[in-house]
C-alpha cells in the first residue's frame, strides 16, 4: 500500500497567526522589563477588531494597543484596502491579573520548596527525526519553507500583488520505513489583489515560490500542483475569517508526525510547562537523534500543577533505536532535568525571544538562535552511549 505523510504551514498574515504574533509581542515587551512576569495572553482577530484577554501579573507597563498595531503593520496589513489595517482597527484590552491560587502553587513546588511548581497539569511531546538537517519531518519543513518564500517575494515587491494571508501543504510519498520517495502533491493558496489573473498568479507562484524551494529530485511528472484551487482569493485575513491564539498547534510543532498534548505556546511565560517543557522535550529528542541513538524519537512528559517533578516520562523510538532502550532511558535521566525551574534556567527562557517563533514554527528554525534547537548535549550523549 502506498504511504503518504502530509503537513501544512500558514503565512504570518493568517488570522490565527496574527493573534499568536500579537500575544507573543506583548509577552516579549513585558519580559523586557520584568523577566519574572506571569502571562497567559489570548488574542482574537476579526473584521476591524482585535480583542486581547487572559491573565498577566507583572510590574511592567506596556502599551498594549501600540504593540498590537505595530505587529499588524509589520505583517503587512498597512492599507485600508486590505480590509484589515493597523490604522483602522479597534483594539480591546480585557487582560486581568493571574489567579492567586495558581500563583502560590507555582511559586513553591509541593514536592520541593526550592523549585517552581508546574504552571498547569498536562502532557507535552518532543520529537525529532533525522530525515532533514533541522530534525523536522520533511513535509512540514518544506511547507514552512514555502510560507517563508511567499513572504519574501511579497515583502520584496517581487510579486507586489500578493497579500499577507496564505496557506501551504506538501504531501510526501514514503516507503514502508517512512523514507521520502517523492513529492506527491503541493497545495498553495494565497491572497492576492483583485487585478491579477488566476493564470498569472499560478505561473508566478510556481516559478518564484514553489520551484526555488522544493528539491527537484523529489519531483516528477506525476507531482500534482494545486495553486489557489478555489480560484479567487481576494478577501483574506481577519476580514474573511476570524483568528485565535493557539489554533495552529500542529503547524507550530511537528506537522502531525508526532502526538500533541493539546497545550498552545503563544502568549505564555515559561512557568507554563505546555510551552517551556514542550521546548525542552524537543531539545532532548533532537540531541538524542543527533547523537545517533535513534533515527526518530518522541518524548512524552506529563506534569501536575504545583509539582516540580514530572508525573511520567516516556520515550518512543518507533523501532529505529541504535542502542538499547534502557540505555536511552538512563542517558535521559543523567543528562536532562525536566523540573520547570531547571528548564527555565538551562534554556534561559525569561527573556524576550518569543515573537520570532509565532510564525513558521517553533522548531527546526535554522534561521533563529533558539536555545531548544542547540545540539550542545550531543558529545556527552555519545560518550555515555559509547558512540564517541
Amino acid at each position: 500500500m502506498t504511504k503518504y505523510h502530509t503537513s501544512e504551514s500558514v503565512a504570518n498574515g493568517h488570522p490565527d497567526k496574527i493573534a499568536d504574533q500579537i500575544a507573543d509581542a506583548i509577552l516579549d515587551a513585558v519580559l523586557e522589563q520584568d523577566p519574572k512576569a506571569r502571562a497567559a495572553i489570548e488574542v482574537t482577530t476579526s473584521t476591524g477588531d482585535v480583542t486581547i484577554f487572559g491573565e498577566l501579573s507583572t510590574s511592567a507597563y506596556v502599551n498594549i494597543r501600540q504593540i498590537a498595531t505595530d505587529t499588524i503593520r509589520a505583517i503587512g496589513y498597512d492599507r485600508p484596502e486590505l480590509g484589515f489595517s493597523a490604522d483602522s482597527i479597534n483594539v480591546t484590552n480585557k487582560i486581568v491579573e493571574q489567579s492567586g491560587d495558581i500563583a502560590q502553587a507555582v511559586d513553591q513546588a509541593q514536592d520541593d520548596p526550592e523549585q517552581l511548581g508546574a504552571g498547569d497539569q498536562g502532557m507535552v511531546y518532543g520529537y525529532a527525526t533525522n530525515e532533514t538537517d533541522n530534525y523536522l519531518p520533511l513535509a512540514l519543513d518544506l511547507s514552512h519553507q514555502l510560507m517563508r518564500q511567499i513572504r519574501d517575494v511579497r515583502q520584496s515587491g517581487q510579486l507586489d500583488y500578493l497579500r499577507p494571508d496564505a496557506k501551504g501543504e506538501v504531501a510526501i510519498e514514503t516507503d514502508n520505513q517512512g523514507q521520502a520517495q517523492r513529492i506527491a502533491a503541493v497545495v498553495l493558496s494565497t491572497q492576492h489583489a483583485e487585478n491579477v489573473s488566476l493564470a498569472q498568479l499560478r505561473a508566478d507562484i510556481k516559478a518564484q515560490v514553489i520551484d526555488p524551494v522544493l528539491p527537484s529530485d523529489l519531483l516528477d511528472d506525476q507531482t500534482d500542483y494545486y495553486i489557489n484551487p478555489s480560484g479567487r482569493f481576494v478577501l483574506g485575513g481577519p476580514q474573511a475569517d476570524s483568528g485565535l491564539t493557539g489554533r495552529k498547534l500542529i503547524v507550530d510543532t511537528y506537522g502531525g508526525a508526532a502526538h500533541h498534548g493539546g497545550g498552545a505556546f503563544s502568549g505564555k511565560d515559561a512557568t507554563k510547562v505546555d510551552r517551556s517543557a514542550a521546548y525542552y522535550a524537543r531539545y532532548v529528542a533532537k540531541n538524542l537523534v543527533a547523537a545517533g541513538l535513534a533515527d526518530k524519537l518522541e518524548l512524552q512528559v506529563a506534569y501536575a500543577i504545583g509539582v516540580a517533578k514530572p508525573v511520567s516520562l516516556n520515550i518512543e523510538t518507533f523501532g529505529t533505536e541504535h542502542v538499547d532502550l534502557a540505555l536511552i532511558d538512563q542517558i535521559v535521566s543523567e543528562c536532562f532535568d525536566f523540573r520547570p525551574l531547571a528548564i527555565i534556567n538551562q534554556l534561559d527562557l525569561r527573556r524576550p525571544i518569543y515573537q520570532q517563533t509565532a510564525a513558521y514554527g517553533h522548531f527546526g528554525r535554522n534561521d533563529l538562535d533558539l536555545p531548544w534547537e542547540r545540539l550542545d548535549k550531543v558529545d556527552q550523549i555519545k560518550q555515555l552511549a559509547h558512540l564517541a
